[in-house]
């Protein structure tokens, strides 16, 4: 089974606990505050790997979390730090937020991105000494880590696709020239997912080729497998659009080659650009040269002779030897003019500066948003009475508690701030 689209929920690590302690010894009478901070959360990372082609495995795993960080401890122990959670995905892989914005495309070998950064680990009563607080009796709560909804989708990376309507001979063709081994059978739509076989050329090299599922009119608007086959043809250096000779086949050879044309042009003009070589097969059935020659007359009066015309047969292995040097030649020259164009520089746009805190009333609650204001009431442990005072003060000196009152709250209110409820008090 191929899986090449999927949604995934992941959390980082919450960070531990820091701790109150204070040192006591024997013979040390002024021992003081010691509590150590909690480790910092782990995150959720995803990098490519060679070894993996779809997200069968990812389909049973649709939560990923890392691993919270531990409490700190006394005497200056900070808590250990959560391990982050490696996820192996396919070379091709794209990664979009919620909204789908794109977020990462990982196409090189070991290629990393972090989707969910684990919080930060809480800091102990030593950090909060002072030459007014010798003895501080508050810690802080860890953050919890980032949590977002991401979708993955793969477009499969290879230099070769093989482009044809469905029973052209791709899977035969590529069983034939590689060690792949796809499923071969007399019928429309026995290839139903995307299959890929390294292509040994001798001394020319070697080049990864995609059976594609086959193309029928109408893709562009998702017609058949419409898009999902489509998208996997954007990663191809090189296309080969393979036709079927055999007399009567349908469409025939002439009409075969427009309409593949046509089908690219519609979903993505770049794709109507790629480079391409065109081969008939099923050479070896009678009657088959004759399409050869009617299929090489309409590639040139469409395109000039700059579209090299190669006629085969998988079965046979007629021209088989001719097509795969050409091919290797091409992915070979394609590969190094890509590698030498220069990088196109992405641009970030700069962030969009926010209010400090924004207060909405919904019923009878006052609901309190901003990122600095949230982060505070997650770092505060609303059991500890020096903790709270030192929240209450923060609330009153960036003029939360102003606001509040400003908008009609009165002693009694509730008032929520992140994921913590209390009530107003002035």
């Amino acid at each position: 089974m191929f899986a090449d689209e999927v949604w995934l929920e992941v959390r980082g690590g919450r960070g531990g606990n820091g701790v109150v302690s204070f040192r006591r010894e024997k013979y040390v009478p002024m021992g003081g505050p010691d509590g150590g901070d909690g480790g910092a959360g782990g995150s959720v990372i995803l990098r490519a790997d060679p070894s993996r082609h779809s997200f069968l495995d990812l389909r049973h795993r649709r939560h990923l979390r890392a691993e919270d960080g531990g409490p700190g401890r006394g005497k200056l122990q900070h808590g250990p730090k959560g391990s982050d959670l490696i996820v192996p995905v396919p070379l091709g892989t794209i990664v979009r937020d919620e909204q789908k914005n794109l977020l990462a495309d990982l196409t090189r070998p070991g290629q990393k991105v972090k989707v969910a950064a684990g919080g930060a680990g809480g800091r102990g009563n030593a950090r909060f000494v002072s030459s007014r607080r010798r003895s501080p009796r508050l810690a802080e709560k860890g953050q919890p880590g980032q949590e977002q909804k991401i979708f993955l989708e793969l477009k499969l990376m290879a230099q070769v696709g093989l482009v044809g309507f469905p029973n052209a001979g791709k899977s035969t063709l590529l069983s034939r020239i590689s060690s792949a081994r796809p499923r071969v059978a007399p019928y429309p739509f026995t290839t139903l997912e995307p299959q890929l076989g390294v292509v040994d050329a001798g001394g020319d090299g070697s080049f990864v080729v995609a059976d594609l599922p086959g193309l029928i009119e109408g893709a562009h608007r998702g017609a058949g497998l419409g898009h999902r086959f489509l998208r996997h043809v954007e990663r191809n250096l090189l296309l080969l659009f393979l036709i079927d000779l055999a007399p009567g086949a349908q469409p025939d050879p002439e009409q075969a080659y427009r309409q593949l044309v046509r089908e690219l042009a519609l979903y993505s003009e770049r794709l109507a650009g790629y480079p391409r070589l065109v081969a008939g097969n099923k050479l070896d059935l009678t009657g088959a040269g004759e399409n050869l020659e009617r299929l090489r007359r309409a590639v040139e009066a469409a395109e000039g002779k700059q579209t090299a015309v190669r006629g085969i047969s998988a079965v046979t292995g007629e021209g088989l030897g001719e097509l795969l040097r050409d091919l290797a030649r091409e992915v070979s020259r394609l590969a190094a003019e890509a590698a030498s164009a220069p990088e196109e520089p992405v641009f970030i746009p700069p962030p969009v500066p926010e209010a400090a805190f924004t207060i909405e009333k919904e019923g009878e609650l006052y609901l309190v948003r901003g990122a600095a204001v949230e982060r505070m009431a997650a770092l505060t442990d609303f059991e500890n009475d020096e903790s709270l005072r030192r929240f209450q003060n923060y609330c009153r000196r960036s003029g939360i508690e102003k606001e509040l009152k400003k908008r009609g709250a009165v002693a009694g209110d509730t008032v929520r701030i992140g994921k913590e409820e209390f009530y107003y008090y002035e």
